[in-house]
């Protein structure tokens, strides 16, 4: 049935402004969308995703950068300055500008370093209620992605290269291993008899005898 002339001109009027208000709505939502920033997961020190899970192991520090070697892209250790790891609580936090393979290595011993001592414990199983002095240190450089099987200590004493690292030392001998991290001592010596894995603010071996010293091909 056809419109009353008075209908008719009534809609007539109500188009345009009706043609009006959903074009004003379209440019409204069209830059809403541009404007919306694209979701992302926050970064962190050394270009970690907070969305890969590696948040909670990686530590923060608050410890200033200390100046990269030369055409590296890194940052080098020196011992006595702002490269040095912090001890709190008897968990290790690795300073801030540390590379991320140090940061992984750090955090993986922190996962153990309340266990107690067990003679070939982390050999059989990187999963382990107590860890040997090679046990500890294998972990450790397993978590950094070093390492893909446990090691003996006498085996240490051929792992990486020879001499001490920038970042991650090694000192290794038939009968007992250890390590030098951000300048913290890991090691199961140096505590009560029966404790295992633990961070030690001074660098001195606790066990007598001669060390073969090794470190990870570029740490």
């Amino acid at each position: 049935m056809p419109f009353a002339p008075g209908v008719a001109r009534s809609a007539a009027r109500r188009s345009p402004i009706a043609a009006l208000f959903i074009a004003a709505l379209a440019t409204l939502a069209a830059t809403l969308l541009v404007a919306a920033p694209a979701a992302s997961a926050r970064a962190l020190p050394g270009g970690v995703s907070a969305q890969s899970g590696l948040e909670a192991e990686i530590p923060e520090s608050t410890e200033p950068p200390v100046a990269s070697e030369p055409g590296t892209g890194e940052a080098e250790y020196v011992p006595g300055t702002a490269g040095k790891a912090r001890l709190v609580n008897g968990r290790a936090i690795a300073p801030a500008n540390a590379p991320l393979v140090v940061k992984r290595v750090i955090a993986a011993a922190n996962r153990i370093r309340t266990t107690p001592y067990v003679w070939g414990g982390g050999h059989g199983s990187w999963v382990s209620y107590g860890y040997d002095c090679s046990g500890s240190v294998s972990y450790a450089l397993h978590g950094g992605r070093l390492l893909n099987t446990p090691l003996t200590s006498g085996s240490l004493e051929a792992f990486g290269e020879a001499g001490p690292g920038r970042w991650i030392t090694i000192y290794a001998n038939a009968s007992h291993t250890y390590m030098v991290v951000a300048g913290l001592r890991f090691d199961t010596a140096g505590d009560t008899s029966g404790t295992g894995p633990r961070w030690h603010p001074s660098t001195a071996a606790a066990a007598t005898g001669r060390y073969v010293v090794r470190h990870p091909v570029g740490y």
